[in-house]
């Protein structure tokens, strides 16, 4: 395991080799998650691109910090792990709050970022009675108290069988994330709105949705790609908030084929 001191957080990271030349590709998972909601698509691209992933402060392995948070910090904690690593000119996959982390960071660190891909994500997410809903329940009752709908938000009802072992151990993935940790990152997202800056990103995006996201709906996401010049706009069927674990495979094919055609749209050489 790695770990890093940024902005007075321990931060859990992994990098994973890849050719010299190719764009480094790092993931940003989503809320009430940690990294390992990726390892089927990264194992389908480990080899053929170098990629970073990571633990934002309050989930997983990487600390909690001072809270409340706020998007840009989780931000600043990225840009610093980059930073460190000496990474740049990357193409950054953000999830949910991840995308929003990858926008906020876009839009403190351009010079960090070569292309990006928002998924299951928006500008702005929820509105502040939804989160402090949330967050209220949370911090009275435990991360066990939104549990159930939770999971109706992130999964197809195929998925959420109960004879799935994989919907079982997602449960107790959202389930043994650090209750502050959490609520803190929704006081973050409710904070966040990033419409203004949409207009204003300038490198190639991808814009992904799973067809019954319940967190994110397709048109929402839709709205967003519409505001963000020359973005491409993609659903993915069968599945709900959290593609790379439903339709891995789907979701894995778009990546490759958007930075292929942003590469070659471009006319610049990949970036490493």
């Amino acid at each position: 395991m790695q770990f890093a001191r940024i902005n007075d957080v321990a931060i859990h990271y992994q990098v994973i080799g890849g050719p010299a030349g190719k764009p480094v590709l790092v993931f940003v998972n989503s809320l009430g998650t940690d990294f390992r909601i990726w390892r089927d698509v990264i194992i389908r691209l480990a080899g053929d691109f170098p990629i970073l992933i990571y633990d934002k402060r309050g989930h997983g392995l990487s600390d909690v910090g001072t809270t409340p948070y706020r998007i840009e910090d989780h931000a600043s904690d990225l840009a610093g792990l980059m930073d460190m690593l000496n990474i740049s000119n990357t193409v950054i996959c953000g999830l949910s709050v991840g995308g929003l982390i990858a926008q906020s960071l876009y839009s403190s660190r351009p010079d960090l970022v070569a292309a990006l891909v928002l998924a299951d994500t928006a500008s702005r997410i929820g509105t502040a009675d939804m989160w402090n809903a949330r967050i209220a329940a949370v911090q009275t009752e435990g991360i066990e108290s939104i549990l159930d709908a939770v999971m109706e938000r992130w999964f197809t009802p195929a998925f959420r069988s109960g004879d799935n072992a994989a919907f079982q151990g997602y449960r107790n993935m959202l389930l043994r994330q650090p209750a502050e940790g959490y609520a803190a990152t929704c006081a973050a997202i409710r904070d966040a709105d990033y419409t203004a800056e949409a207009g204003r990103i300038g490198v190639p995006v991808l814009c992904i949705v799973g067809d019954q996201d319940g967190s994110t709906p397709p048109d929402l996401v839709r709205a967003t790609a519409e505001r963000i010049p020359g973005a491409r706009f993609e659903i993915i069927t069968d599945a709900g908030h959290i593609p790379c674990i439903e339709q891995h495979e789907a979701m894995t094919e778009m990546i490759k084929v958007f930075i292929r055609d942003a590469i070659t749209s471009s006319g610049a050489p990949p970036h490493g």
